[in-house]
């Protein structure tokens, strides 16, 4: 007589509700990361997300886990802005133009510097988060190229410098009093690399692989 073996169980699916919370507190957590640095209090992030400091810890074991998810979510949503406007407009420049727009939005200038100072900065997550980011950046970067509309001379890394530096506030002032003025400055950049180039950039394009050297 043979034994039936018994169908594999599936993993339960998150309830809606549980999933609400954790987007309210990664929502929660961002939002104090930017104004107060990574080492806000986590009771804090519990209050403003409006949830129980034990549904924190449910979900984020420790504050590496949700800083690196902070910056996980962040980097996703840049690249889903860069995939969308190709589908929407199969312009390049118009692509690359809302990357840029958004990762100021996103406050990537801010959050990033967190990789390198709270936690291990090549988590597997994170490495893939990265990898997420480049490969559409240079997707939409070379169609650009290609289409003539960007100039042949820049690179990832200098695109990712430049957007860092002009959606920082400047020293001495406060974290969004430059906010007003961010996106005009982008616009004024971003300008700045449309082909015809009408000057010549001193050394050579700029990698990410040349950052992560320097």
């Amino acid at each position: 007589m043979q034994t039936a073996t018994p169908a594999p169980r599936k993993a339960p699916r998150p309830r809606a509700d549980a999933l609400r919370n954790r987007e309210r507190i990664v929502t929660a957590a961002r939002e104090m990361f930017v104004e107060h640095g990574p080492e806000v209090p986590l009771d804090d992030i519990a209050r403003r997300a409006g949830v129980g400091n034990a549904t924190v810890y449910r979900n984020f074991p420790d504050r590496d886990a949700l800083v690196r998810e902070v910056v996980c979510s962040v980097l996703d949503r840049t690249v889903a802005a860069g995939e969308l406007a190709l589908a929407e407009t199969g312009d390049a420049f118009e692509a690359l133009e809302r990357f840029v727009h958004t990762s100021a939005d996103e406050r990537i200038s801010a959050l990033c510097p967190m990789v390198s100072s709270t936690f291990d900065e090549n988590h597997p997550d994170l490495e893939a988060a990265r990898e997420r980011v480049e490969r559409i950046l240079q997707e939409v970067m070379d169609r650009a190229k290609a289409a003539g509309q960007l100039r042949s001379d820049v690179g990832v890394g200098d695109l990712m410098v430049a957007v860092a530096q002009l959606s920082r506030p400047p020293a001495g002032t406060a974290c969004f009093s430059a906010d007003p003025f961010v996106h005009r400055h982008l616009q004024l950049f971003l300008d700045g690399l449309r082909a015809p180039a009408r000057s010549a950039l001193p050394g050579a394009a700029v990698t990410m692989e040349d950052l992560r050297r320097a």
